[in-house]
């Protein structure tokens, strides 16, 4: 359970809970006034008097992390008192019951306020971390130009980071109204709530007991902790077995129609066998657990005969983050479809979780910043945890999906379930259902062999992260190394794995990431990859991109390139650039040009790897984590993108083809500002353009899908991708599946283990299809060189065959301003040509498709001095 309240919930709780029981001071009233007009009154609703000087307030302006002004409270404050803090130029009814004042920058609507001992958050208002616009909440309750005075009843506000919304704390009283301010609550005093009756402890069945919506409420924390209750109700669900939860659930036998207070509870016990449907009655002591309510030290139960049990029906997504909380401990029955969104800890504690729909990440699908993090906070609402009724970790079982969980038996997510019935706990800061019936799920995600494209094309270009690729000493010894595989057994696995997935690929040039970044000689890593995939392959001979260096950059993975021998060639200067902003954080960017045998086709393809999202207690300035949904170490990757860019428009490799395409771990979801500025230097997004939105994906996290790999194409090789996909292969399936050894009994390493390419990593493969330019049947060409001159014309034959199918004519290099005439037969003039191209400089284009056979004059004329100038001729047909 958490420390917020549902409006509704608030209403019920302040008849029953008085802040006069509250164990510390609160901020009791708020103006937000006209000008200098600012205040906040602190009540003191202990019987003791309390020693000010260990609390201060502090104001956290237009969405800072950062405390703007901070004000440590003096004096002492009586039992029942109140304190009240203002801005010092505030109007002279403030000032009159001002205990502190000061003069400094006060809040405004948008800003948030912490009331802290010692550095503990004691009470607050508004949300740190951001910025609501003008303020938080609307109408009556709204921050802004408004005074709020606290609900009696409400608790304190100790979540400073969660979502704030002022009416379920605060009523509002209208602009510049103080009238009573410095009275806790005005002319009202708190109410006291009625005496507690004695509690009956007769065992006698059907005598006065406690009902268990009185011991839930309807808050966060029972109002009844640490009491002893006589409890009458029937069992719901048996978890009473050591290697489960050790209790079991309760459910009222008489509902008080009260939708916000819940009618279960769970009673941690198993002295007593107990079965569902057996009406029970017992006396236990009120408790709260990791922020659930429950029953425990039973001190004595009896069997009162059976009843019925009924499942209360629950439907996702929800209203309010909160609502769940009524129905803490209860039966509850979930008809419709549930996606699997989650199976990263379905081994190790059985949790599966499930949501509405398939979850995204904020920054997949929207930008940075609000809009992102409205579409988390819609997450939250549609998303369930199922748990298995147990505490174990690492079961020799897994049921889900029935009947248990092996290498080809997998639960992945998209897979659907319906009709779901059990009782709803919590712990861990997650509402969880514990099934009481067998779930059945439905293979609604099936695997697939090989990667699904829309079209072929004639190369085709993936990338692919191998997950800590490291091979030992590369002569089956040196394990356990710095990371990946910690013996000769689990690298054997996994290298089935990487060889089982790439080979199914079928990709001609490949893309690689996280490999062990040691060099390219006969035992490295790249080597001993290389040479399982010639062992396993019928299709062709592969080979790696051999940059003649020990390391690429200083990292202890890198990327590297490799491609099929059989299909294409190397055709350029392999590149690396480990400067700037790939000196550090960023691996280091490489890149090298192909040719494809079949049809000459040229293409430069790079690899990227940018620094992660993870380690941000090291991030600093920029880098650190903006709460705008793309975590930390972003300023970094956006450098690395725009270094990128730069780095590939100057054709490191040697060859000025305008065809580019980048591949690699970008960690940077589609949306996010890295992926922009590669956008802005002219790379399209290859799956979102052929798609037409951001709903591809390659990684899963809490939950949540997005694509962190990508594939990024020239305006020019863009126009040639005819498909490109995702292959799903590692981010559905349950980690357990991969080639691990550890925290696995001898029979789970071989059912769970196949040398299929199913979680060969944990990133999916990107493929991309590209349709080449044929390659032409016959071609003549030739060149003039060093051409000079200025008015005066050069005049220059070409004797065309017949039957070509295009003639392109240019000039080229050199310096001087130079343009170009071309006609068939007679000599081209400026008034005269089947072609002119005069544009500034020497560089000058003529195209003609189907030109006709004979001779095809050209002239090269300046209107200005030129030299060194080329001419160019070439006809081709296909």
């Amino acid at each position: 359970m958490k420390n917020t309240f549902t409006p509704i919930a608030l209403a019920v709780a302040s008849a029953f809970v008085s802040l006069s029981a509250q164990a510390d001071i609160f901020i009791s009233e708020y103006v937000e006034g006209s000008s200098n007009n600012k205040a906040i009154e602190l009540y003191n609703p202990t019987d003791s008097e309390i020693d000010l000087s260990q609390y201060q307030l502090a104001f956290y302006f237009n969405g800072s992390s950062s405390a703007g002004l901070t004000l440590p409270l003096t004096g002492t404050l009586a039992p029942q008192g109140v304190y009240v803090a203002a801005h010092s130029l505030a109007a002279a009814e403030i000032l009159a019951t001002a205990s502190l004042t000061n003069g400094s920058g006060w809040f405004n609507g948008d800003d948030a306020i912490v009331l802290s001992k010692q550095g503990e958050v004691i009470d607050s208002m508004g949300q740190v971390g951001m910025d609501p616009g003008s303020s938080w909440g609307a109408g009556t309750s709204t921050t802004q130009n408004n005074t709020l005075r606290r609900i009696n009843g409400t608790p304190a506000r100790t979540d400073i980071t969660s979502p704030y919304d002022p009416s379920a704390y605060f009523s509002g009283a209208g602009n510049d109204n103080f009238s009573d301010l410095g009275q806790y609550l005005g002319t009202n005093p708190p109410v006291e709530p009625e005496p507690e009756p004695e509690p009956d402890f007769s065992l006698t069945c059907a005598d006065t007991a406690t009902a268990i919506h009185s011991i839930q409420g309807n808050g966060a924390v029972s109002p009844m902790a640490g009491e002893q209750v006589v409890v009458e109700a029937v069992v719901s669900a048996d978890f009473q077995n050591s290697n489960e939860l050790s209790g079991f659930f309760l459910s009222s036998l008489q509902s008080d129609n009260d939708p916000s207070t819940s009618e279960g509870i769970f009673v941690y016990h198993r002295n007593n066998n107990v079965n569902v449907g057996e009406r029970v009655r017992l006396i236990a002591t009120v408790a709260e657990y990791y922020g659930a309510t429950q029953l425990k030290d039973v001190t004595a139960l009896v069997d009162c005969g059976t009843a019925a049990v009924s499942a209360t029906p629950l439907t996702l997504p929800v209203a309010d983050v909160n609502d769940l909380e009524a129905y803490e401990g209860m039966l509850v029955t979930l008809a419709q479809p549930l996606y699997v969104v989650d199976n990263y800890n379905l081994a190790r504690y059985g949790e599966v979780g499930l949501a509405s729909e398939r979850l995204y990440q904020g920054t997949q699908v929207a930008l940075p910043g609000a809009a992102a993090n409205a579409v988390e906070a819609d997450n939250l609402l549609k998303q369930l945890l199922l748990d298995d009724g147990s505490t174990r970790q690492n079961p020799a079982h897994i049921a889900y999906p029935a009947p248990g969980l092996d290498a080809y038996n997998t639960l992945r997510l998209g897979d659907t379930v319906s009709d779901l019935t059990g009782v709803l706990g919590y712990g861990f800061d997650r509402y969880r259902l514990h099934p009481s019936t067998a779930p059945q799920f439905v293979a609604a995600n099936p695997r697939t062999d090989a990667p699904q494209l829309l079209a072929e094309g004639d190369i085709k270009v993936a990338s692919f992260n191998v997950l800590n690729y490291f091979n030992g000493d590369g002569q089956q010894g040196g394990f356990p190394t710095a990371r990946g595989a910690d013996s000769l057994e689990e690298f054997i696995r996994q290298e089935q794995k990487l060889v089982s997935a790439i080979t199914a690929m079928n990709a001609d040039i490949i893309g690689l990431m996280e490999i062990e970044n040691d060099g390219f000689g006969d035992f490295s890593a790249l080597s001993s990859l290389v040479n399982a995939l010639n062992a396993a392959s019928s299709e062709g001979e592969y080979a790696f991109v051999d940059f003649g260096v020990d390391q690429v950059g200083s990292d202890a993975i890198t990327t590297a390139l490799i491609y099929r021998k059989d299909k294409v060639e190397e055709n350029g200067l392999a590149a690396i650039n480990n400067q700037g902003a790939f000196a550090y954080g960023n691996r280091a960017a490489i890149a090298q040009t192909f040719k494809d045998i079949a049809t000459d086709e040229v293409l430069t393809v790079a690899v990227a790897h940018l620094k992660s999202k993870g380690g941000c207690g090291n991030a600093q300035g920029l880098d650190a984590d903006q709460n705008d949904g793309q975590a930390c170490f972003n300023a970094t990757r956006v450098a690395g993108a725009n270094e990128f860019a730069s780095w590939l428009a100057n054709h490191p490799t040697g060859v000025e083809d305008e065809d580019i395409i980048l591949v690699g771990d970008i960690n940077a979801y589609a949306m996010e500002e890295p992926m922009q500025a590669f956008a802005d230097a002219g790379f399209a997004n290859v799956l979102p353009t052929l798609d037409g939105d951001n709903l591809s994906y390659s990684y899963n996290f809490q939950g949540r899908m997005g694509s962190l790999d990508h594939a990024l194409a020239s305006p020019s090789l863009m126009a040639k991708v005819v498909a490109a996909t995702d292959w799903h292969i590692n981010a559905d399936e349950p980690r357990v599946l991969d080639y691990n050894l550890e925290f696995k009994t001898q029979e789970q390493q071989a059912s769970w283990y196949a040398d299929h390419a199913y979680r060969a990593s944990d990133h999916d493969p990107v493929i991309v299809a590209i349709k080449a330019e044929p390659k032409p049947s016959e071609e003549l060409s030739g060149e003039f060189t060093a051409i000079s001159g200025s008015f005066q014309p050069k005049n220059f034959t070409i004797e065309l065959p017949s039957d070509f199918d295009y003639l392109d004519i240019e000039l080229v290099g050199g310096w001087g301003d130079a343009d170009l005439y071309v006609s068939r037969q007679r000599r081209g003039t400026v008034k005269h040509a089947d072609c002119a191209s005069r544009n500034s400089g020497s560089e000058e284009l003529c195209q003609f498709t189907n030109p006709n056979a004979g001779k095809w004059k050209v002239r090269v004329q300046g209107s200005q001095p030129y030299g060194e100038v080329t001419l160019r001729y070439r006809a081709t047909k296909y």
